[in-house]
């Protein structure tokens, strides 16, 4: 649910045909790009976001690697219909807030295997960050680096976006993941300090990375890609539980993806929204909950909560080409839920 100051690893690691052959790079050579080096995959067949690089020059940027994997990936392309290429985010470069674990972290790991050509996560949650890090890494061979900061941070953000687009030159996609829920909490006894930090991570949290993103964006004529993670509680009032400050989050967070949308197409920016329903996420799965999951699936027309995957392609669809025509949209993806 949050950003960074600092690159606390990159790692890389993708999917290349056995054909291609390139020498390897040194992690020196992204050491001398001002990013830590993480895990280098030293598999001889196993083409690197690092290995891109031939030879690399002394100061060689980050950037100028990334670009170098990006044309090597476009020799890969070839082998899939033009529909199928659509979805695949080869050459962008994507932030996911919250993405240390939760929805965040699979939608990033999805992010990764459509070939995106960099992976950013901003999250409060430093152990958190490094492990999505260090797993990611062992999977795909995509720079990716954490930075921690507090999305509330404006400064921190920026400071954040800043250094991201040094590091890689762009940012084509902004995941908004960031959030937290209260729940069960009778509105008239509701402490008025925690419905203040609700609002403010959930909704001007996710305000003020999309202000610093939108500016980059803009500045570089990058036609970019925005998508929120909203809620069905932006549309419907849950049952049994009360939760009126997070219900009231959503919901605006639907309406300022709608109007950024409309102030940004102007710049070639699209701004989506997602709104899950009940979802099988670790803080779901608690005993204290068991009875009301029995209500949100007998309220559920598929009579299940979602599984915590089935976001990934929505997310894909929507930070892909195969979407370039949609903006200001919100997809509901709840089993059904909103049309009882």
């Amino acid at each position: 649910m949050f950003v960074a100051k600092r690159a606390l690893a990159v790692s890389t690691k993708a999917a290349f045909p056995k054909a291609i052959s390139v020498p390897k790079v040194s992690a020196s050579v992204i050491q001398r790009a001002g990013i830590s080096s993480g895990k280098i995959n030293k598999k001889p067949l196993a083409q690197t976001a690092t290995e891109a690089a031939t030879a690399a020059p002394q100061g060689q940027s980050i950037s100028a690697i990334v670009e170098d994997h990006i044309n090597l990936r476009a020799a890969t392309q070839s082998n899939l219909s033009p529909t199928l290429n659509k979805f695949c985010l080869d050459g962008k470069v994507a932030v996911v807030t919250g993405g240390a674990r939760g929805l965040g972290r699979h939608i990033a790991e999805a992010l990764c295997d459509v070939r995106v050509s960099a992976l950013v996560i901003f999250d409060v949650l430093k152990e958190h960050g490094d492990e999505a890090v260090a797993e990611l890494s062992q999977k795909f061979d995509v720079p990716i680096v954490f930075k921690q900061v507090d999305v509330r941070d404006h400064i921190s953000v920026q400071n954040a976006v800043t250094e991201t687009v040094g590091q890689f030159g762009k940012i084509d996609v902004l995941v908004n993941s960031a959030g937290i829920a209260d729940s069960n909490i009778p509105a008239e006894g509701y402490n008025i300090d925690m419905f203040r930090r609700l609002i403010d991570i959930n909704l001007t949290g996710t305000f003020v990375v999309a202000q610093a993103v939108g500016n980059a964006m803009i500045q570089q004529k990058t036609k970019g890609s925005m998508i929120f993670i909203a809620s069905m509680s932006g549309h419907i009032v849950n049952y049994p539980q009360q939760q009126s400050c997070y219900n009231a989050s959503k919901a605006g967070v639907i309406m300022l993806g709608k109007s950024l949308a409309a102030e940004w197409a102007a710049h070639k920016i699209r701004v989506n929204t997602i709104s899950p329903g009940y979802m099988d996420t670790a803080l779901n799965r608690v005993p204290a909950l068991d009875a009301q999951k029995v209500m949100w699936n007998e309220r559920t027309p598929m009579g299940r909560l979602g599984n915590v995957d089935e976001l990934n392609n929505l997310a894909v669809f929507l930070a892909s080409d195969a979407s370039t025509y949609m903006t200001g949209s919100d997809l509901l993806c709840d089993g059904g839920y909103t049309c009882w």
